[in-house]
């Protein structure tokens, strides 16, 4: 059984604590508008610590996690699963607010997260532009 990395453990733990604290208030607040700045500054924070880690372990370690043993494919198809739920909520208004799809799409697809934070944030953005009501 591997190791458990303290550094490696606080890092997993301060992620479900970020994740707790914005499911909090996005259910706290439903009618609250999308947040612009923080769509983008997540985006560019979880782009640059993936870079960072892409660059000192490279992409092989991401294939070897997700197929070492059913715990890895489940994770993976986890994370799939999110973001799909996660593009079938958003594509709508994002086609509703004029975004083209495909590029985004792509881009979510190459990125996951990464680029659903920067759609999101480009959402937010020409909804507020136009004055759209928020959405619950």
């Amino acid at each position: 059984m591997p190791e458990i990395q303290p550094p490696l453990l606080a890092l997993a733990i301060g992620g479900l604590a970020c994740a707790v604290i914005g499911i909090l208030a996005a259910a706290l607040r439903p009618g609250a508008r999308g947040n612009v700045v923080l769509g983008v500054v997540l985006s560019v924070a979880f782009g640059t610590y993936t870079a960072i880690t892409i660059a000192r372990e490279g992409v092989m370690p991401v294939i070897v996690n997700h197929t070492a043993n059913l715990w890895g494919v489940q994770v993976w198809w986890d994370l799939l699963s999110a973001l799909t739920i996660a593009m079938v909520l958003i594509a709508p208004r994002a086609k509703a607010a004029g975004m083209n799809l495909l590029p985004w799409t792509l881009f979510v697809l190459a990125t996951a997260s990464i680029g659903l934070f920067a759609m999101a944030a480009r959402l937010f953005w020409l909804e507020q532009a136009r004055g759209e009501p928020a959405t619950a």
